[in-house]
């Protein structure tokens, strides 16, 4: 459907003008790469936010937000333009496309990407339908027929909801309901696209890089089995959800998800002002490797898998750069593009005091590589980390 990835018509901004007592220069080395899968999981909150966005992560945090909200001064996070945006009134049709979790960071990208070349973007949202674009749907399952008629007309259904790994502390409940958002919401939209007689031909279903557990050193791909502790037992039951659609005949892709390089959302998004206000640092020994993708990467990557034909991969596909890199190495490069210094590690028992059991996530490591993307023809175009976090920077965010 979708047509390959596109380089973005991004304007560039100034560089930020520093303060007073700012430094004028590059600093330290400090972490950063947005929660890492294994040093933080992204969020992804309950409703249209993207539950699975920067795959479960959380947030990391050098020093308290508070301390840093008032210095994410800088260029103004700017929406990302793909070349081909700004399609007119003439520009015809392309595809109709569902999708859920519309309202948050990659979600929201995604849709203005693909409606400014054309397509039909149906946001599915819990709520009673407030404009003509959307359509509500049921997550729990308990209306099979409406879920079913959400998607009648739709070539492609896009899945990103789900409740925020990062966001409340991981009490027992807190951390059902982020199983039971995956998994139930998952379970009722394969329902309904097995009762279909036509169901969209594609389906992008949401995953993370959770799934493979702390990989400490070891670079793995889609061939690796899946890890232990229990986002990598979400992840698995998550996946195992979509099975009715694909037995169903349809093409379903798990995107397992790094941790996505942005200013406006998601666990980099957090980490940005705490690096401007000269905050950052490394989180524990910095050693952990994060396994991290940027905003324009993600949702070409998407875009290139929304694709049919004879090459277009279905089942998992590693959404992460090339190039994954430990904790201590965003930590530098945070602080070099910021030009702010790094010298405020976190140790790892005061991670574990404020965050619980969500801090062995946030301290574990993740080397994750994406074999199937490259090997199906995608190009990044940040693979280093360098590259994504000056990108998300002087303005490739939403």
């Amino acid at each position: 459907m979708a047509d390959s990835p596109r380089d973005p018509v991004v304007p560039s901004p100034s560089p930020p003008t520093p303060g007073p007592g700012d430094p004028a220069g590059p600093a330290g080395s400090s972490p950063e790469e947005s929660s890492p899968e294994g040093a933080a999981t992204a969020s992804a909150a309950p409703e249209e936010r993207d539950g699975a966005a920067d795959g479960p992560t959380g947030t990391p945090t050098g020093a308290p937000a508070e301390a840093a909200s008032d210095a994410a001064s800088g260029p103004d996070p700017t929406p990302v333009v793909f070349a081909g945006d700004g399609a007119s009134e003439e520009t015809p049709l392309r595809g109709r496309v569902a999708v859920t979790g519309s309202s948050g960071l990659i979600g929201s990208a995604l849709v203005r990407s693909l409606r400014a070349d054309g397509y039909h973007v149906v946001p599915l949202v819990r709520h009673e339908a407030s404009n003509p674009d959307e359509v509500q749907w049921d997550p729990s399952g308990a209306d099979v027929a409406q879920n079913a008629t959400a998607l009648l007309g739709c070539d492609a259904l896009v899945h990103l909801a789900g409740a925020g790994v990062g966001d409340h502390r991981w009490t027992a409940a807190y951390k059902e309901e982020i199983r039971d958002s995956r998994v139930f919401g998952t379970a009722a939209l394969a329902e309904a696209l097995a009762t279909m007689d036509a169901p969209p031909r594609t389906w992008l279903c949401g995953s993370a890089v959770g799934f493979y557990g702390d990989t400490g050193d070891r670079p793995v791909d889609e061939t690796a089995p899946p890890g232990e502790g229990f986002l990598a037992d979400v992840c698995q039951e998550w996946e195992a959800a979509a099975l009715p659609a694909a037995a169903a005949g349809v093409r379903v892709v798990h995107p397992r998800t790094g941790l996505v390089v942005a200013r406006g959302g998601g666990a980099w998004g957090r980490l940005f002002p705490i690096f401007r206000a000269g905050l950052g640092g490394r989180l524990g020994n910095g050693r952990q490797y994060w396994s991290h993708i940027s905003l324009h990467d993600h949702i070409a990557a998407l875009r290139f898998l929304l694709a049919e034909g004879a090459s277009a991969p279905g089942g998992p596909v590693n959404l992460t750069a090339p190039e994954p890199v430990t904790n201590r190495e965003v930590t530098r490069v945070m602080g070099q593009v910021l030009g702010r210094p790094t010298l405020f590690p976190v140790p790892a028992p005061a991670l574990r005091l404020a965050l619980g059991e969500f801090a062995t996530d946030v301290l574990g490591s993740q080397r994750v590589l994406p074999r199937r993307l490259l090997d199906a023809g995608f190009t990044f175009v940040h693979p280093g980390v360098e590259d994504a976090v000056r990108a998300a920077w002087e303005g490739d965010a939403p």
